[in-house]
């Protein structure tokens, strides 16, 4: 029994559809080569999936570009023509604004005014006015931000300074006074007349007999201060 007749028509079904796109791209690209080598044919063949898929197929010894050019020979009309006069039409218009933005620099630095009338002219007085407010508004918004930096800066530097002063006087040495054991009680009382009084902060050390050299060393009560 042969195979019964199908039906063509869209293929509802995804996975069948993608199923019989393979299998009919195979036989097709089959035929295409069989048709190059018993005819001598050229032939080429772009496909494309349902899901975007490409595929392409081109007789040995050329290719797709070559197919095309002699297909626009043939025919006598250009496949580019269309977009290649979209990308004038766009190319000229980008030059249109470019020239119109280069004229309106030129204005807002006092350039090229002859053309304008009075109402464009008063209209560019307008825009020169608001973008300087703007640029006006921008340079105090930065002077008032580099002002409050530069504040907390130097309150940060005050208070590094106090708190440097706090630890100087926190490490401040009390004076020292050496005296003798012979006649230490006359010496040091001497001293401390001669200061007005022994402050409460000064100290005597005195030489104990294991240390003989240091016997007989005078000190007058001005090297003993030394705060």
């Amino acid at each position: 029994m042969g195979r019964g007749k199908i039906e063509i028509k869209r293929i509802e079904n995804a996975t069948n559809r993608q199923v019989t796109y393979s299998k009919r791209r195979t036989g097709i690209m089959k035929k295409a080569r069989e048709l190059t080598v018993l005819c001598d044919a050229q032939v080429a063949i772009i496909m494309f999936s349902s899901t975007g898929k490409y595929h392409e197929f081109c007789s040995p010894g050329t290719d797709i570009k070559t197919i095309f050019d002699r297909y626009q020979q043939a025919i006598g009309t250009s496949l580019w023509i269309e977009q290649y006069e979209n990308m004038q039409r766009t190319l000229s218009h980008l030059k249109d604004i470019n020239r119109g933005l280069r004229t309106e620099i030129r204005q807002r630095m006092g350039e090229d005014l002859d053309s304008l009338d009075f109402d464009e002219l008063r209209g560019l007085e307008q825009n020169v006015d608001a973008a300087l407010k703007e640029v006006r508004h921008r340079k105090y918004h930065v002077i008032s931000t580099q002002t409050d930096t530069y504040k907390k800066k130097v309150k940060h530097s005050h208070e590094a300074y106090k708190n440097l002063q706090q630890e100087l006087g926190m490490r401040e040495d009390p004076a020292f006074g050496y005296v003798d054991n012979t006649g230490a009680g006359v010496a040091w009382d001497g001293a401390a007349a001669a200061l007005g009084g022994a402050p409460p902060y000064m100290y005597a050390f005195r030489v104990v007999p294991s240390q003989p050299n240091l016997h007989g060393m005078a000190y007058g009560f001005h090297d003993l201060r030394l705060g």
